[in-house]
């Protein structure tokens, strides 16, 4: 030790006297003769203040790991966004039942007066973001302007020489329940056509979209004219509504 001291600082012959004599010292001798040795005293101020500089570095260090470790264990770290409010659902089978219960829907106009009560909200074709979806209705969750759409795949088998002189009325609705009592109409698609006689049935898809400024709480729903509708194609037939940042 006292040649690796003498390399690394040479000239200093008041402190490597300080270390013979402490070196000289045994155990349990008296203190004294160090404490009146200039040399000594001149050596313990260096180490303590070398002592100092490396205390304070360790204790900055610590506070910068600390610091870190609080930043990104925080509660205040914001948390990753689940994105924009979403939602397209694909339709399901109604039943009469279903049908009937269509009264909960409110007051309808008498050209969509069948609520269309059951749709897909989680298969590969379907989801929902932020958005809510019980028994045929999306209920908004954050306010904001919405691009509202749907397309319904009617499919209407003809019935012998009837089907001659039959011109089905295709109505789709999109209404939209507010805290008011009745159902507001947001869209109104129609479409009449006449099939071939021939034709097993006919088929007539009708779509559209618009954009409406909705408050959190407010509900969407579809009716149609008629539940003639094609189930067996989720491409078809849907229904959904996303926020534009606009």
């Amino acid at each position: 030790f006292l040649f690796q001291l003498k390399a690394q600082a040479p000239g200093s012959a008041e402190e490597l006297r300080c270390l013979q004599v402490i070196n000289q010292q045994q155990e349990g001798s008296s203190l004294e003769e160090l404490i009146s040795n200039q040399s000594c005293l001149k050596l313990a101020n260096t180490i303590k203040a070398y002592v100092a500089t490396v205390t304070e570095n360790v204790i900055r260090r610590s506070a910068v790991k600390e610091a870190q470790r609080s930043y990104f264990n925080s509660s205040e770290v914001p948390p990753k966004t689940a994105g924009k409010p979403s939602a397209h659902l694909t339709l399901r089978p109604q039943t009469l039942a279903q049908d009937g219960n269509s009264k909960r829907f409110g007051n309808l106009s008498q050209s969509c007066r069948h609520a269309i009560a059951r749709w897909e909200d989680s298969t590969i074709h379907s989801h929902l973001q932020n958005i809510t979806y019980r028994d045929g209705r999306l209920r908004v969750n954050q306010g904001g302007k919405y691009y509202v759409y749907s397309q319904i795949y009617f499919r209407y088998p003809s019935d012998g020489a009837s089907a001659r002189v039959s011109v089905p009325q295709l109505v789709q609705c999109i209404n939209w329940k507010t805290s008011y009592s009745q159902p507001i109409l947001l869209l109104k698609g129609v479409g009449t056509k006449c099939w071939a006689p021939e034709a097993d049935y006919g088929l007539h898809a009708l779509y559209q979209g618009g954009l409406f400024e909705l408050k959190a709480g407010d509900e969407l729903f579809v009716s149609v004219s008629s539940l003639a509708i094609d189930y067996n194609d989720a491409a078809a037939s849907y229904f959904g509504a996303f926020r534009l940042d606009l």
